[in-house]
């Protein structure tokens, strides 16, 4: 049961299991969690800091039986893109999918910090990358909102 419980987060419900692009199958899931399950910021900040924990452990133990940051592993790609949505001022379908596009673009090309945070031990390094990536996607959402950028 343990086992089930450990790879189920850890590998976003079974989409870490995707056999093409398995983390964006864990964003989407992180994109269709926060769209369908509206709640205040605030929860989701607390759902972020949880699920952050959580795939810290569920992570480093997966990566112990599979190897270094297996490709099954997704709830990284599931809290950076709960994090790309954080606060912003605005909610419609073009900002969810200019955060998921965001997101993906920085977890992919990995710009400083974020290449160099992977090689912090175990499921540190997995997840923090996914957070930063989340967090330059909000930035640059919020530069965009707050500057007056989309009108």
């Amino acid at each position: 049961m343990r086992k089930f419980f450990l790879y189920g987060i850890g590998t976003g419900l079974g989409t870490g299991y995707a056999p093409i692009a398995p983390g964006t199958a864990g964003s989407l899931l992180g994109l269709a969690l926060i769209y369908f399950f509206p709640l205040n910021n605030y929860y989701w900040l607390l759902l972020s800091v949880f699920f952050f924990a959580l795939g810290v452990w569920t992570s480093t133990l997966i990566e112990r039986e599979k190897g270094e940051d297996p490709s099954i592993v997704v709830i990284d790609e599931v809290v950076g893109q709960w994090v790309a949505l954080l606060f912003l001022p605005l909610y419609s379908p073009v900002v969810y999918i200019l955060a998921f596009l965001l997101f993906r673009l920085f977890d992919v090309r990995k710009p400083p910090p974020i290449d160099r945070s992977q090689r912090l031990k175990a499921g540190w390094g997995i997840m923090i990358d996914d957070v930063i990536a989340g967090v330059y996607a909000n930035i640059i959402l919020q530069l965009i909102f707050r500057t007056g950028l989309w009108s």
